[in-house]
C-alpha cells in the first residue's frame, strides 16, 4: 500500500475528474482506493470544488490561508483536532467546517471516507510541528 503524502502544491493543483453533468458513484470511487491516502478533486462548483478523501492514519498539520474546509464522513470515524483547541470526532452522516486560516490536522481512526468541500485550488500551507 501506498503512503506517501501529496505535497501541498501537489494537493493545491489537482483538477477534476468529472466535468458537470456526469453522474459519478461515490461508494463505487471509494471502493477503488487501495492506497492509505488518497484525496481526489471530483468535481467543481463554481470557484469551490468537491473532494473525495479516503484514508487511514493521519495528515499534516495545515492551514488553508484561503478557503474554509467542509468535512462531511461518509464512512469511518475522522477526529480534526486544531490547534490549541479540542479534538472533534466525526462519525458517519456528520459534518463541519474549518474556517480559512485555522490550523488542523485530520486523523482517521481505521480506513475513513469523507467528502470535503473548499476552494479550488486552495492554498494549504504545512504547519510542522505545530506550534
Amino acid at each position: 500500500m501506498k503512503s506517501e503524502l501529496p505535497s501541498a502544491a501537489e494537493y493545491s493543483a489537482e483538477t477534476a475528474q468529472f466535468p458537470a453533468l456526469t453522474v459519478v458513484d461515490i461508494s463505487e470511487q471509494q471502493s477503488f482506493v487501495a492506497e492509505s491516502y488518497k484525496n481526489q478533486v471530483l468535481f467543481n462548483i463554481n470557484a469551490d470544488c468537491m473532494r473525495l478523501s479516503v484514508f487511514e492514519g493521519q495528515y499534516l498539520w495545515h492551514q488553508h490561508p484561503d478557503s474554509d474546509e467542509l468535512f462531511l464522513v461518509v464512512a469511518g470515524e475522522l477526529q480534526i483536532e486544531l490547534q490549541n483547541v479540542t479534538q472533534h470526532t466525526l462519525t458517519e452522516w456528520q459534518s463541519i467546517v474549518v474556517p480559512a486560516g485555522t490550523v488542523h490536522r485530520t486523523r482517521a481512526v481505521g480506513r475513513t471516507v469523507n467528502i470535503t468541500y473548499e476552494r479550488q485550488n486552495a492554498q494549504t500551507v504545512v504547519v510542522e510541528p505545530a506550534v
